[in-house]
């Protein structure tokens, strides 16, 4: 196994075990939504420390359900990796192509 086979499972683990330790050792067992996002806590705080506070502005969009808001995040946050793949993927193929160009007018008769 490469150096770099062996640094990407490290990392995939990593990922897993950040994902998944949090479940298994019941972190938010409880809270009524154990897994809110920093929205509602930060919402909660706020109210906790000033009930009578009134937000400066409404959301756009309030999606009628948890389930949809998290759909929403997810396709976001899939756009937001596929940009990333694509801009990495792309340079990659260009820094390729830079190499195999230069390889080819150094093999080239009469390139140096």
């Amino acid at each position: 196994m490469s150096r770099n086979a062996k640094i990407n499972a490290l990392l995939l683990l990593a990922v897993a075990a950040l994902a998944v330790l949090p479940l298994v050792l019941g972190l938010g067992d409880h809270k009524e939504e154990p897994f809110a996002g920093a929205d509602a806590e930060a919402e909660t705080a706020i109210t906790e420390i000033e009930p009578d506070y009134e937000p400066w502005f409404s959301p756009l969009y309030e999606p009628p359900s948890g389930e949809i808001e998290s759909a929403l995040f997810a396709v976001q946050a899939a756009i937001g990796a596929g940009v990333l793949a694509y801009y990495f993927g792309l340079r990659r193929g260009r820094r390729q192509g830079e190499e195999r160009t230069a390889a080819a007018l150094r093999d080239a008769p009469g390139g140096d």
